[in-house]
């Protein structure tokens, strides 16, 4: 089986958040179970400086103009990877989707539409390769499937994941004639929304087959609350939920090279050193029985992270510790500038993202929050799960799937990971951070929960043999879905 794994970022090439990470992980493991896997990316100038053995291969003529196709490898990666270089769209400065003043591209529609058109297109001339699957990641690459439809190519089949539904591609309707898809598609039953051209609703009508990024997710999306307006259509669709997987080969505290000292389930007693090193970088106070909490995490109101602020001084006044690295919203990183800087030698904010640091973090803490407001998956709480760190999470998405809180049943038969609440209000969130602070004193019972959590085996290769299946389903064809314009959009 072909595949064309379509996506905006790739770790290390490009990367914003944890689609980055899937992108690199989820491609690799396909490839080891014997799938003929290669990436498509947009031409970064990030990617096209870090890519190995890059070669030009093909030049095609779009709608949007010329395009050169580059071939090469990410570094440390056997996967082929394919980048769209137009450098009218995309030698520009900022991320993959806005500048460095944080507005999004105006033409954001034509660079991702060019990298929809081009995988719907696409072909190897050189070694005669064309697509059995084209796997499409959130809205980016959401059009493929149209294309696919408008060009009548029934040979090849589309699967669309959705990662995160609120980011929708939505765009003026007077946009729509740029984009080279047929009149008809301007429509409810295709990619209209409220009179917007919307790219993830032309990925949930198109593609074949609907997977997110965790069983518990794809629920969600198709009720009211979390739908985003599109949860009638998804009903009709009925989205399959495959949880994201963590790649042990880079997260594994046993062989990380970035901390303090290695250690495992049967030599826990080393993260301590871990945890000292942690606060001395972080200039907290080096105290051994104070709880060091910690978030990694875009800094978003999807996060929660308002949470956090509200119950600091609770926090600490619990001889806890607090420290949280990541970058986003200004508004977020100077409320928490401003609330860390009461608690100097109890709390500390990194603002920024470094991948060295977040391993460093994840192996000195204690506990990792995770406080969402929704959450599709989330990865931290799966590598606090590895690195003995334990997750403290709200009771949605991904979050749900992965961790088992320690209620009083599950401390008692031994099958607790983590700490969980269910309200969205600092009051559920510190009446279980006081669970944790409380267990995290009992040295005996937290030792037993580390070694449950570290034991826990979220690796890709389940999720891939998943998606393996969602491909067969998709190649098999799709189940008729009735037309919006009976019903509701």
């Amino acid at each position: 089986m072909r595949v064309l794994y379509v996506t905006s970022e790739l770790n290390p090439l490009i990367k914003v958040g944890g689609l980055a990470d899937v992108s690199a992980a989820l491609p690799a493991a396909l490839l080891k179970q014997d799938i003929d896997v290669r990436v498509l990316l947009p031409g970064l100038p990030s990617a096209r400086e870090q890519m190995a053995h890059m070669r030009l291969f093909d030049a095609v003529n779009s709608p949007f103009g010329m395009v050169q196709i580059l071939c090469g490898t990410a570094p440390g990666s056997s996967v082929p990877v394919y980048i769209v270089h137009m450098p009218d769209l995309f030698d520009r400065p900022g991320n993959p989707y806005a500048g460095p003043d944080g507005n999004d591209w105006i033409d954001n529609y034509r660079r991702f539409g060019l990298l929809g058109w081009i995988a719907a297109h696409f072909v190897d001339p050189q070694q005669s390769w064309q697509p059995d699957i084209i796997h499409c990641n959130d809205w980016h690459a959401a059009l493929a499937p149209a294309y696919l439809c408008a060009a009548n190519n029934t040979r090849c089949k589309s699967v669309l994941t959705i990662h995160n539904l609120a980011y929708q591609g939505n765009f003026p309707a007077k946009v729509f004639d740029e984009l080279a898809l047929p009149k008809e598609y301007f429509g409810i039953d295709g990619i209209e929304f409220f009179n917007q051209v919307s790219f993830m609703k032309a990925g949930i009508v198109y593609a074949d087959k609907i997977t997110t990024v965790s069983p518990q997710y794809a629920y969600e999306i198709q009720t009211l609350e979390h739908g985003c307006g599109f949860d009638g259509l998804l009903r009709l669709r009925q989205p399959q939920g495959i949880l994201n997987g963590v790649d042990y080969d880079t997260w594994n505290p046993e062989t990380d090279d970035a901390i303090a000292l290695p250690y495992g389930v049967d030599t826990l007693e080393r993260k301590a050193a871990a945890k000292r090193a942690l606060q001395q970088e972080l200039k907290l106070e080096v105290q051994e029985n104070a709880p060091l909490i910690v978030a990694v995490s875009r800094l978003t109101r999807q996060k929660g992270l308002d949470l956090i602020i509200e119950v600091l001084p609770e926090l600490v006044a619990a001889g806890s510790q607090f420290a949280l690295m990541g970058t986003g919203e200004l508004e977020i990183e100077q409320a928490f500038t401003q609330a860390v800087a009461r608690f100097e030698g109890q709390a500390a904010f990194i603002p920024g993202y470094d991948e060295k640091m977040a391993h460093r973090i994840m192996a000195g803490a204690d506990v990792i929050v995770l406080p969402s407001r929704y959450e599709p998956c989330g990865l931290t709480q799966l590598y606090g799960l590895r690195y003995g760190t334990l997750p403290l999470v709200r009771r949605v998405g991904g979050l749900a799937d992965s961790v088992l809180d320690a209620s009083p049943v599950a401390l008692q038969n031994g099958s607790a990971t983590g700490f969980m609440f269910d309200q969205l209000n600092s009051l559920a969130f510190l009446h279980a951070a006081r669970r944790a602070i409380e267990c995290y004193h009992d040295k005996a019972l937290w030792r037993q929960l580390q070694q449950r959590a570290m034991q826990q085996d979220f690796s890709w290769a389940a999720a891939a043999k998943r998606y393996i299946a969602a491909y067969r389903s998709a190649s098999a064809g799709r189940a008729p879905v009735p037309p919006l314009s009976a019903g509701s959009k």
